[in-house]
């Protein structure tokens, strides 16, 4: 790992004030420098990938943090779940934390998410540092306090909202991800071109090669872009009552692919790519955009790595009953988040036949 820098530092504002995203390089080794936002017992929740990896290092440096226990789950999106979450509130139980306790989320999106929705849980809150090791959580979920675990019938339909008390985005983590892993969190980072940001979509299309190569300048800057992207949308809605709902364009079909393969078949990312091609052909052919959009969209993600089209095996009837548990749906209105071109997203109802139509024709 290299010699510890903070490269930037973008502060998050929510309801009780704001948090610090710090994002560098050798931030895990660094921990001196940040163990001062730790306080109580200290609970470090990893899986058995990332604690392997990492965790030696995060403790070393720490080791002047009181009271510190660690609690390793396996890894997996079909680990994010009610039974995980159990584990995580005995094991502070078993520590004798008491309101002043830290959770410490040392991992990707389901570690973040699951010790967040524990924090938010436990004494009915307490504090959180997000420590994110994946491309995917350092820019999208270990930032703006959503935390939650899935449901056998749907992704992430128990959690509640629970701004964390800092993220340390340490990017010399990223160089230890494998190949898939590492191009589903490419997925998120497209997104927020798509939805809000046509220079930094133009920018990805022309450091395709430099982020493939994970190029530590380049990644910097498509971190960097993409938190600050974020941290806007969340300080303009919090608890997604409105705007913010742009976030998950791509992901009432992703979610859908995901649950349907039992959340084994598709990383998150590689199912919200594909969610992103889909809800950009149904914008068009809703005639919200101009033709052609969704080809622009499917060749940058192709270049990433990144699949466009749904597993070959998919049932378009099975995934539009999933879409019908989305978070976004009101009143049985099916909501999705399409493209009034690219650069800019808005939140609209969609009748059921035209989102099968999509479907169908992806899945032929």
């Amino acid at each position: 790992m290299s010699a510890p820098t903070i490269d930037h530092r973008i502060d998050v504002p929510h309801a009780g004030g704001q948090y610090p995203v710090l994002i560098g390089h050798g931030l895990l080794k660094a921990g001196a420098h940040w163990s001062k936002l730790l306080s109580g017992h200290v609970l470090v929740v990893s899986n058995d990938r990332v604690s392997a990896l990492y965790l030696e290092t995060l403790q070393a440096s720490l080791s002047a943090a009181s009271a510190c226990e660690t609690l390793i789950v396996p890894d997996g999106e079909q680990h994010k779940a009610l039974s995980t979450w159990q584990q995580v509130l005995d094991a502070l139980v078993a520590l004798g934390a008491q309101r002043d306790a830290t959770v410490l989320a040392l991992g990707g999106g389901v570690i973040g998410d699951l010790a967040g929705f524990a924090a938010a849980s436990y004494m009915r809150g307490i504090a959180v540092v997000q420590v994110p090791t994946t491309l995917l959580a350092q820019v999208d979920a270990a930032v703006g306090g959503k935390t939650g675990v899935n449901h056998p019938l749907g992704k992430n339909l128990i959690g509640a909202f629970h701004a964390p008390r800092a993220v340390i985005a340490d990017l010399d983590t990223l160089q230890t991800l494998d190949l898939r892993d590492y191009q589903a969190g490419l997925a998120e980072v497209v997104k927020y071109g798509a939805i809000r940001d046509l220079e930094f979509l133009s920018w990805l299309e022309a450091n395709v090669e430099a982020l493939t190569q994970r190029d530590p300048h380049t990644l910097t800057e498509a971190v960097a872009r993409s938190v600050r992207n974020k941290a806007e949308v969340v300080a303009a809605d919090e608890h997604e009552s409105g705007q913010r709902a742009i976030l998950n364009f791509g992901h009432s079909f992703g979610h859908a692919l995901e649950t349907a393969g039992d959340y084994t078949q598709l990383r998150h990312g590689e199912a919200v790519a594909i969610g992103m091609v889909l809800a950009s052909q149904l914008s068009e052919s809703l005639g919200r955009v101009a033709a052609g959009t969704h080809t622009r969209l499917s060749r940058l993600l192709s270049a990433l790595g990144l699949p466009t089209t749904p597993p070959k095996d998919s049932d378009p009837d099975a995934l539009l009953a999933l879409m019908r548990l989305d978070k976004k749906n009101q009143a049985g209105a099916m909501r999705l988040v399409l493209l009034n071109e690219l650069g800019q997203a808005t939140v609209d109802t969609v009748a059921e036949p035209a989102i099968l139509e999509c479907l169908q024709g992806a899945c032929q």
